[in-house]
């Protein structure tokens, strides 16, 4: 938790303050940034950004909302435009399957293909829609978390969950009849 007299000692243009406040931020930054994009550097890039955005934005926090709901803001719209910007691609060298003797090489694939699947029916979503399934399945955000951080009202983040999981159900629904791609 980042100590209110901190925040407001960056505001007044205390440099040695707001360093401070950039540390103690950085790794909540990166976190949020790694489960929205799901790629080391890409995170990396995002967290800097974001932390720049921060840096120079300090003075347009208003204490309406927590400085945590607004640092989030900051780091999910930055990665709401790498997505826009990029579609997530899967290195086949960085996730090469590795069986074991014994192991269920079958259902390995299978799951596999799964996940691969999911990924797949989660970037055809709209764009709001992928980014509560996001917040919500992949970074464990409550649904008022989700609505602070995308400055929606509950009610919304609920309906776009739902929605979400409705056209998930649709791309997906091989799998609920017991199907595989092929």
């Amino acid at each position: 938790m980042v100590e209110p007299e901190l925040i407001k000692a960056a505001q007044a243009g205390d440099r040695d303050a707001l360093v401070t406040l950039l540390r103690e931020i950085e790794h909540q930054v990166y976190r949020t940034a790694y489960y929205l994009l799901n790629h080391e550097q890409d995170a990396m890039d995002a967290a800097q950004e974001a932390l720049i955005r921060v840096y120079t934005k300090i003075n347009s926090y208003e204490e309406k909302a927590q400085f945590r709901t607004w640092v989030q803001r900051i780091v999910t719209n930055i990665c709401i435009d790498k997505f826009r910007r990029k579609r997530p691609s899967v290195s086949i060298e960085e996730h090469d399957l590795v069986f074991q003797a014994g192991a269920d090489v079958e259902g390995e694939v299978l799951s596999a293909y799964a996940a691969e699947d999911i990924r797949e029916a989660i970037g055809k979503l709209p764009e709001h829609h992928r980014t509560v399934v996001v917040l919500r399945y992949l970074q464990d955000f409550s649904y008022n978390e989700i609505a602070d951080s995308l400055n929606l009202p509950l009610n919304t983040v609920k309906s776009y969950l739902y929605r979400a999981r409705q056209q998930l159900q649709v791309l997906l629904h091989d799998y609920q009849k017991g199907g595989v791609r092929g």
